[in-house]
């Protein structure tokens, strides 16, 4: 069974940062390598949305309004992606989750909670 665990998130106030990671889980290397990885977060009473994903062509997309504030990378040795996010601000609080694709699949963690209190 495909599961991606996401870990990392918490309580910053603005302008910090915070890390959030997200490992294939129960899965060896060669699969974890097949999935095009991405994060995407859902605040209360909005639709979820993408913040930055792998493409299969191998670069990076970012939602706008997150690019030059948030990093994403991987270390596959880990089988684990990563989402540095600086200058954080409270329009960034969210729910934020790790979507595996493969084929026509997508494959969701159950998501971290991100709060950016004033």
């Amino acid at each position: 069974q495909v599961q991606f665990v996401e870990s990392g998130g918490g309580l910053v106030q603005p302008g910090g940062s915070l890390r959030l990671s997200c490992v294939g889980s129960r899965m060896i290397l060669s699969v974890f390598t097949q999935y095009t990885m991405g994060w995407y977060r859902q605040a209360p009473g909005k639709q979820r949305e993408l913040v930055a994903t792998f493409t299969t062509g191998g670069s990076i997309h970012y939602a706008d309004d997150v690019k030059g504030r948030f990093t994403l990378s991987k270390n596959n040795s880990k089988k684990t992606i990563y989402l540095q996010m600086n200058n954080l601000n409270p329009e960034d609080t969210a729910v934020y989750y790790c979507k595996g694709t493969t084929g026509d699949k997508d494959y969701w963690g159950q998501g971290t909670q991100v709060t950016v209190y004033s």
